[in-house]
């Protein structure tokens, strides 16, 4: 955790005591590794290493402080106040810096000494850190989570899609059907077989589906039933309101709820719920999953349905699926017939195939696979029915710093979607990404690290959305990575749980804190070492707004901080004295009109989101925050030319969505030689974009979508008047490379202009075009010599590809008629430049991409 600062000691004034800290921790993390493994049976063990960890964080906090002062020195220096007072920044004097510093890194190296005086009390082997040495999995993430290569399920869905189809009984007003397993055998991907059904489709007017989880809280679940039908946001209705809200939505009609993950015992809850889901019309059907089989008798009204583990021809196939490379099976006729011994000990449930067979990927001595085969954690798997010690194995398995990276996720709650790239500014703000040379980007690390985890099975339920990634994390493994946190992450989902004093990562996640803003259970000066803290959804109100200052006041040492979905009126100004913070997140919040300018103060954010609506103008100095990587703004501004965005160096993502008045961006995007990703969508009355991003020559990803006004063939400036282009070769050296382009729902495109695909027809990899009602052509005569990913949609006017796609594996039209058409094998026309495609799809169905 220290060592990622060996560069900063090294500059530093304090080399002795630096050096000798530096030594001290080398050698503690020489037995690091064995102490993670022993620590589970030895209390004073794992006493000695919370120690160690706490010891960790504060001296990581005080060398964080050298950087601070750095990045403050910088921004005076930009500011060109050099040893003057600023009113905008407080100039610590250096001597006294020095000094109080020196003191602090005293005290570090003297609390270090005593815990490595320790170490030899528990006969530690030293052991390498395994880092370097990782074979990376690059390959492609199965998908056996998505519906369609779910294995060995047929016979399952088809009873229970029979059940709900069947009428329903006299005086019967609502079925209820439990699907009961132990956990990691499918339950919710069966559920979601069945409830994504075309017969189950047609049969219910209506379709619910709500992930109940733990937390089996009346209001919360009635919002998300409310949600699932009209897509509002229903949070600050109370009981009453959303009680006739969710009647007039289930109004007569024959609905299908599926309840996933239900854990509450209590009938009193439950009929407290059922009695609002009256009202539907007569079938009406509801599918709980379940673990235990009390709360199947206490809820169902139709026999449950028992799910078994898969049989052993299914669970090979799905085992195998994982364990090697496509098409490498038969390579290793010795290496299967272990496996088959394997699986006969996984009794058939999905997670623990898919999880061994991942972390038997790539590894093809024997040695390995009989190691797995003959553990120990087979008899206590078989003893307790508990698939726990599977996941824990392939947990230990894992580097070091993938380990780290994992456990941290424990913060959020169960069932959340993650995005990729919220994952890996996370990782970041916290200093988990290690890169291996001063060049490597982190944010190609942090996603390096998620496809690791991804292909070791620890993430599920992958969806590609437009620019981004969605995915979930299993509850087991999420329960595995609550126990590896222990008392480190604390998600607070009830007024009565304890929090844990030292708690390091805080997400309070239940509405009885929103309803009755009973802040004061939460004893803020024990929290005053956390770290991450998420508070999403805050009831607006004076004391909603105070408890947040009060919380800014105290937590000095927050890296991130999370206020999604708020709606307090007023950001503290003493947000700017966080200096630690690498990560905020203010999105959601409508109410919020005007951000304070010590915002600007934080040297040290690398991630700000505030895409709130209410946002009339975004803080003057925004020039200072030198440190930003990501920034996802809105705002009612027509123009962002006074924020100084063109100074932001660091700057890697920019995303400007939903600025409803903004008419122009800002000069200068050309000067910002990091960024790499543009993302502009819902801005409908953006005229044009800015004349220098013709030359952004790092920009790699563009994503431009809903703009209805927007002309991409016309560059303008601030004064209104379209700049020419000096001459073509300028463009041609210094054009566009990119990688990925997206446009959707652009009106007035009627053809893809030259200066965005002069030079990225060498460079781009992936194009979408969807919505785009007017364009009528693309370079035909311009090959694009690197695309490999192309999709169109509801583009009715395009008739043609362009003539050279050598490299092209997927084509996907829909709704492009004349296209369509064209691209059928039966119609010949345009069917040589394409025949070598993998795999092609013309609305919804896939055709072979064989010649014929």
């Amino acid at each position: 955790m220290i060592l990622k600062h060996r560069k900063v000691i090294r500059s530093l004034p304090f080399r002795s005591d630096l050096r000798e800290l530096e030594t001290t921790l080398t050698t503690i993390k020489a037995v690091l590794l064995d102490a993670e493994e022993k620590q589970a049976h030895d209390n004073q063990l794992r006493v000695w290493l919370q120690e160690l960890k706490n010891a960790c964080y504060d001296a990581e906090d005080v060398l964080d402080e050298f950087e601070i002062e750095a990045l403050r020195k910088q921004v005076l220096k930009q500011r060109g106040i050099g040893k003057k007072v600023s009113n905008f920044f407080s100039s610590s004097n250096p001597i006294a810096f020095r000094f109080r510093m020196a003191h602090k890194i005293k005290k570090v190296t003297e609390r270090f000494a005593k815990i490595a005086a320790l170490k030899n009390n528990f006969h530690l082997t030293e052991r390498h850190d395994a880092t370097s040495h990782v074979v990376r999995l690059d390959r492609e993430t199965h998908s056996f989570v998505q519906l369609a290569d779910i294995i060995g399920r047929d016979g399952d869905k088809q009873k229970i899609i029979t059940t709900l189809m069947r009428d329903p009984t006299d005086g019967e007003d609502i079925s209820i059907l439990p699907i009961v397993g132990i956990g990691g055998l499918g339950k919710t991907a069966l559920a979601k077989l069945v409830f994504n059904d075309e017969c189950v489709a047609s049969h219910f007017e209506l379709k619910m589906w709500v992930c109940v989880s733990d937390d089996f809280d009346l209001k919360r679940l009635m919002i998300k039933m409310i949600k699932a039908t009209k897509k509002v946001d229903y949070s600050n209705m109370d009981l009453e309101q959303l009680q006739q809200a969710l009647r007039d939505c289930l109004a007569g009609k024959k609905y299908l709820l599926t309840l996933d993950d239900i854990w509450n015992k209590d009938p009193v809850k439950w009929n407290e719920l059922k009695q609002r889901l009256v009202g539907g019309g007569s079938g009406s059907k509801i599918v709980v999953t379940t673990r235990g089989t009390q709360i199947a008798e206490m809820m169902g009204t139709i026999p449950a349905h028992n799910l078994q583990g898969l049989d052993e021809k299914e669970a090979l196939s799905v085992f195998l699926q994982f364990a090697f490379k496509k098409g490498e099976v038969n390579q290793y006729p010795n290496l299967v017939k272990i496996g088959e011994e394997i699986v006969k000990k996984c009794n058939g449930v999905p997670l623990v195939l898919k999880t061994l067979g991942s972390l038997l990927l790539l590894k093809t001595s024997e040695h390995d696979w009989k190691l797995v085969r003959d553990s120990e954690m087979w008899e206590f798997v078989e003893k307790e029915k508990n698939i726990f010690p599977v996941l824990k194995l392939s947990y230990d398995e894992l580097p070091p710093h993938l380990k780290q990276c994992f456990a941290l996720l424990s913060v959020f709650p169960k069932d959340y979607e993650f995005s990729n790239w919220e994952v890996v500014q996370f990782w970041m703000a916290h200093g988990l990404l290690r890169p291996s040379n001063e060049n490597e980007d982190l944010e190609d690390i942090g996603r390096r690290y998620l496809n690791d985890l991804s292909s070791r099975s620890f993430f599920q339920d992958f969806v590609k959305e437009l620019y981004f990634n969605c995915f979930k994390m299993h509850d087991l493994l999420h329960d595995l990575a609550i126990a590896v946190t222990k008392n480190e992450c604390c998600t607070v989902n009830s007024l009565k749980q304890n929090i844990p004093q030292g708690v390091r990562h805080l997400c309070i996640d239940n509405l009885d804190f929103l309803e009755e803003n009973r802040f004061e259970l939460l004893d803020i000066d024990k929290l005053c070492h956390v770290r991450t803290f998420c508070f999403k959804n805050m009831k607006e109100g004076p004391s909603s707004e105070s408890f947040i200052k009060k919380c800014l006041s105290r937590f000095h040492n927050l890296r991130v901080l999370n206020l999604e979905g708020s709606s307090f009126e007023v950001l503290p100004r003493n947000i700017g004295s966080l200096k630690h913070l690498r990560c905020l997140d203010l999105s959601g919040n409508s109410n919020i009109k005007k951000l304070p300018n010590s915002l600007c103060k934080l040297q040290s954010l690398e991630t700000l989101i505030i895409n709130s609506e209410g946002i009339e103008e975004l803080p003057q100095d925004m020039r200072y925050m030198v440190s930003l990587r990501v920034l996802w703004i809105s705002t009612r501004q027509r123009v962002l030319s006074e924020n100084g965005f063109e100074h932001l160096q660091s700057l890697r993502i920019l995303r400007i969505t939903e600025c409803e008045n903004l008419e122009y961006l800002f000069e200068g995007i050309q000067n910002l030689t990091s960024l790499h990703t543009l993302v502009i969508d819902e801005c409908k009355n953006l005229i044009s974009l800015p004349h220098g991003l013709k030359s952004s020559t790092a920009l790699k990803h563009l994503i431009i979508w809903d703009c209805e006004k927007l002309d991409l063939n016309t560059t303008l400036g601030l004064e209104g008047r379209e700049k020419e282009d000096d001459n073509q070769d300028y463009l041609v050296g210094n054009g566009l490379c990119l990688q990925t382009l997206i446009i959707g729902w652009l009106p007035k495109l009627e053809t893809l202009p030259q200066w965005l695909l002069l030079r990225s027809a060498d460079t781009l990899q992936a194009l979408r075009l969807v919505g785009c009602k007017n364009l009528t052509t693309l370079p035909e005569r311009q090959g694009l010599t690197s695309l490999e990913f192309l999709k169109i949609e509801d583009c009715p006017k395009l008739s043609s590809l362009p003539e050279r796609i050598p490299r092209l594996k997927e084509l996907e039209i829909q709704g492009s008629s004349i296209l369509g058409k064209r691209c059928k094998p039966e119609m010949g026309e345009d069917w040589a430049k394409i025949a070598h495609v993998s795999k092609i799809q013309i609305d919804g169905n896939e055709i072979s991409s064989s010649k014929e």
